[in-house]
């Protein structure tokens, strides 16, 4: 009888430890597995996040290009404040003024990135660095619109209607989508606004505002690239 009890109990030992074993290996398989799950959906998200900011970039290229050139434009109307009328008229004023109002935007695309901080997918990314620099272009993006949405304002509030009152917008947007065929049949002076004090301060702080959101577009410029370089 002991000796039946001692291979009885021998046997369950041996039962107990292959249950074991066998749980340990189950479980370290499921591991396995949901760590692979987790490495492939790493894989995608970082597939995204490159394929997207590849397209942000191209986005910000228009963008910066069209800043610079408003840039450009406003700077050569605050050059011509207090000229002689002579040098003035040899500029393309009309031009000059459409080039200034349009100064771009830059929309770029977020959606990965809000999924990822929606679903709290963010914390998959193994990546130190490109986590900070997401973070990084959320918050530069958002100094981005705001600066932009200041040049906005000034257009809209003060440029405009300063415009409308001493220049032919009809003579601007002959250079945009209205594409008008003959410039304005009224007899205005449109040199006059370079004689004014009002519009070369207004010019000054739309300038200023341009150049804030120039500014903030290179430091996105930066940004892009590292996080294209992290997720290649």
């Amino acid at each position: 009888m002991e000796n039946k009890t001692s291979k009885y109990f021998k046997y369950a030992i041996g039962e107990i430890f292959l249950v074991v074993i066998g749980i340990l290996i189950a479980l370290q398989i499921n591991n396995w597995n949901q760590e692979r799950q987790l490495q492939n959906e790493e894989k995608i998200i970082l597939k995204n996040i490159h394929t997207e900011f590849l397209e942000n970039k191209v986005a910000l290229k228009l963008g910066v290009e069209e800043n610079n050139q408003g840039c450009k434009a406003s700077i050569a109307l605050m050059n011509l404040v207090g000229q002689k009328r002579e040098h003035i008229l040899q500029h393309n004023l009309d031009s000059l003024m459409y080039v200034m109002l349009e100064t771009g935007s830059f929309r770029p695309s977020e959606n990965t990135i809000s999924d990822l901080l929606q679903s709290g997918k963010l914390q998959l990314l193994q990546n130190e660095d490109l986590k900070n620099l997401l973070y990084k272009w959320t918050r530069t993006l958002k100094k981005t619109d705001v600066s932009y949405s200041r040049v906005e304002l000034k257009i809209d509030n003060e440029l405009i209607p300063y415009l409308s009152k001493h220049y032919s917008m009809k003579d601007i947007d002959m250079h945009g989508v209205l594409q008008w065929k003959s410039k304005t049949l009224l007899n205005i002076d449109k040199l006059y606004i370079f004689e004014d004090i009002q519009f070369e301060n207004i010019i000054d702080d739309y300038l200023y505002r341009v150049k804030s959101a120039s500014n903030n577009l290179k430091q996105l410029e930066i940004i892009i690239d590292a996080i294209i370089k992290e997720t290649e």
